[in-house]
């Protein structure tokens, strides 16, 4: 059969399966099978290797694996994400399911069967073991410092910056981020501090040159300890910032003052979270305070995240309720202080994220690659729609560890 001919039949088993169309749909020939509302995002196909994502994963994962891959491309992802939110595939029947799978089949779907692309993790293991922990930190860290700091902007800051407090720019809206944990968490000149998830170091070094505070501060990532090891010996504060890579299941026998955890919790699981808990409160002295700062999910009933999230974003990643941070907190002697969200604030960061990564995107795909750049500029705007649709927030937990209460180990059994 001539390719001509395999693509009108592969159009219009897609008309007959896709009735009411609110997008349009361009093949590698020309071709094009119009939206029936004459409006709505495109979907370029650019070879039958898209098909062929599609009929080994059907859904999410096989649209992201031909976006990632090169093999569709969309004229709006703003658009096709709207349209990915309020649009149901119409169920098909065997008949319908068969022709569909026949046409692309004919089209030349399975000729060459597509490796999955580059930039998907598999997670292999025991989920949030030290081992699997690390490697999926290092699969969405480790792809440049110079690639986060085009996304980022100066700051380097990876967590939610607050322009509610007056800030007109990103920049200030980070540093108002940072001085609002320092002033929550009532940092004192000579104060030991604990960061957990440190990144590229930036609240270290706001709290030890703002405030004086000795900081010690943890990451899994090497690429990122490097660079804020860099970034503290440039303003003088190495004798201030200790920088380690370790796991937080590694603290032990140390007191803390103070303890910040900006953007880690989220990483922990449902499965960790009371022993993560545990964990911070044995390290924190009596009378101590803690800030978590961290996502959480705002509906009961959705999932953790979805399979394109799992594969190509964050491995393993699990925004929990607030709730549940709350209880765990609780269960582990800490006392919850106050409690603020920042909904508005991170979807505004998201976007100016979207935008640093728009304005670099040729430097970007130079550093990370293709397939890693798409993976961040969908990212972007499908995290920035979650918070504005109500899927998530973003909560700052302030707690302080009493005195006198008794201190479990991080390995005992929550009561």
């Amino acid at each position: 059969m001539n390719s001509e001919r395999a693509t009108l039949l592969l159009r219009e088993a897609l008309a007959e399966a896709l009735p009411e169309r609110p997008f349009r749909v361009e093949l590698w020939d020309g071709s094009a099978l119009p939206a029936t509302n004459g409006d709505g995002p495109t979907f370029r196909v650019r070879s039958p290797r898209a098909l062929a994502h599609l009929l080994r994963a059907p859904g999410q994962l096989g649209l992201g694996r031909a976006y990632v891959s090169g093999e569709i491309e969309v004229d709006d992802i703003d658009a096709v994400l709207e349209l990915l939110d309020g649009y149901a595939v119409p169920s098909l029947g065997a008949r319908e399911k068969a022709r569909l799978a026949g046409a692309a089949l004919r089209a030349g779907a399975l000729r060459s069967v597509p490796r999955a692309p580059a930039a998907e993790l598999r997670p292999r293991g025991r989920r949030h073991s030290r081992e699997r922990d690390r490697r999926a930190v290092t699969h969405h860290y480790d792809v440049s410092n110079e690639f986060f700091g085009l996304v980022l902007g100066e700051s380097m800051t990876y967590s939610c910056a607050i322009f509610s407090r007056g800030a007109q720019t990103l920049e200030e809206a980070q540093r108002a981020k940072l001085e609002l944990v320092c002033t929550k968490l009532g940092l004192r000149a000579g104060e030991r501090v604990l960061d957990v998830g440190c990144g590229w170091g930036s609240f270290a070094l706001h709290a030890a040159r703002a405030h004086g505070a000795h900081v010690t501060a943890i990451t899994l990532s090497e690429p990122q300890a490097a660079f804020a090891r860099e970034r503290a010996a440039a303003a003088g504060l190495a004798d201030r910032i200790e920088i380690r890579v370790a796991d937080y299941r590694d603290l032990a026998g140390e007191q803390f003052d103070a303890i910040a955890s900006i953007g880690m919790v989220e990483h922990v699981g449902s499965a960790n979270i009371d022993a993560y808990a545990r964990q911070l409160a044995a390290v924190l002295r009596p009378g101590g305070r803690l800030l978590n700062h961290g996502i959480a999910r705002l509906r009961y009933g959705d999932p953790e995240a979805g399979p394109f999230s799992e594969r190509f974003v964050f491995p393993d990643a699990a925004p929990l309720h607030l709730s549940r941070v709350l209880t765990a907190l609780e269960s582990a002697g800490l006392e919850p202080k106050h409690v603020e969200g920042f909904r508005d604030d991170y979807a505004r960061t998201l976007r100016e994220w979207a935008r640093n990564l728009d304005e670099h995107a040729e430097r970007a795909e130079s550093l990370a690659g293709p397939e890693r750049t798409r993976v961040w500029r969908l990212y972007l705007r499908a995290a920035r729609r979650g918070f504005e649709n109500g899927f998530t927030s973003i909560f700052q937990i302030v707690a302080h560890r009493p005195h006198g209460h008794r201190q479990t180990h991080p390995s005992e059994p929550r009561p």
